[in-house]
């Protein structure tokens, strides 16, 4: 009997200073966070039922990290990136199924024009597209200056119409085909291949800040490869 009551109070001291150890060692690696901190009581028993050894496990709690995401609003970046997205899921190196390109997926011809005549450079180059995406836009500015001036601000087929709008669906089908839809009071209808409208381009990128981007007739991409 005095055997047993001697075990148990071994037992209740070894627990008790394991406990402030456990709170000791919190203190030091982390103060006023033990919710940081797992602790796990265990107990070695013998064969004859009485226990022998106590342990006690410590390890970190790994809680869910906040991952902070930039808001860009309505900004030329916040633009050009939700562009991006939309065009390709933001990839630099896609091709579709119908040979356009890259991250905002230009074809050959419209890369012809900005002054780009090397493909495979230009899919392999984020910067070359950045650039590219930059005198695209510069250039269907430029064609489309009357048009911008005349029907900002104003609804059309119930859209209302902004800059970032007509030069985002110059993107999907090109400055004549945004002309005639304007022009015609929406009554033009146009669709991508993948069944994408000037409508819906209008609608998804209305109102962002696009007003630096300089209309240039004559905008050119100009890109020099850098050697190590």
């Amino acid at each position: 009997m005095i055997k047993n009551i001697g075990s148990h109070l071994a037992l209740s001291l070894t627990i008790s200073l394991l406990l402030i150890g456990a709170f000791c060692f919190n203190k030091t690696i982390e103060p006023n966070s033990s919710k940081n901190i797992s602790m796990v009581l265990k107990s070695t028993t013998a064969l004859d039922g009485k226990p022998v050894a106590t342990s006690l496990e410590i390890s970190p709690v790994h809680e869910p990290v906040e991952v902070f995401t930039p808001e860009l609003g309505k900004t030329f970046v916040g633009f050009k990136e939700a562009l991006g997205f939309k065009e390709s899921g933001g990839d630099y190196f896609i091709v579709n199924d119908f040979g356009y390109l890259g991250k905002y997926q230009f074809g050959k011809e419209t890369l012809k024009l900005i002054g780009v005549y090397n493909p495979t450079l230009f899919l392999k180059t984020p910067e070359l597209q950045e650039k590219a995406f930059i005198a695209n836009a510069s250039r269907n500015k430029w064609i489309l200056r009357k048009d911008i001036k005349r029907f900002t601000g104003k609804t059309v087929k119930g859209i209302h119409i902004t800059e970032s709008g007509i030069l985002a669906a110059a993107h999907l089908a090109g400055p004549g085909n945004v002309k005639k839809f304007l022009r015609s009071h929406g009554n033009y209808a146009f669709s991508d291949a993948f069944g994408t409208t000037i409508n819906h381009y209008m609608k998804t990128f209305s109102g962002y800040d696009t007003s630096n981007i300089k209309a240039n007739r004559k905008a050119k991409v100009v890109f020099k490869k850098r050697t190590a």
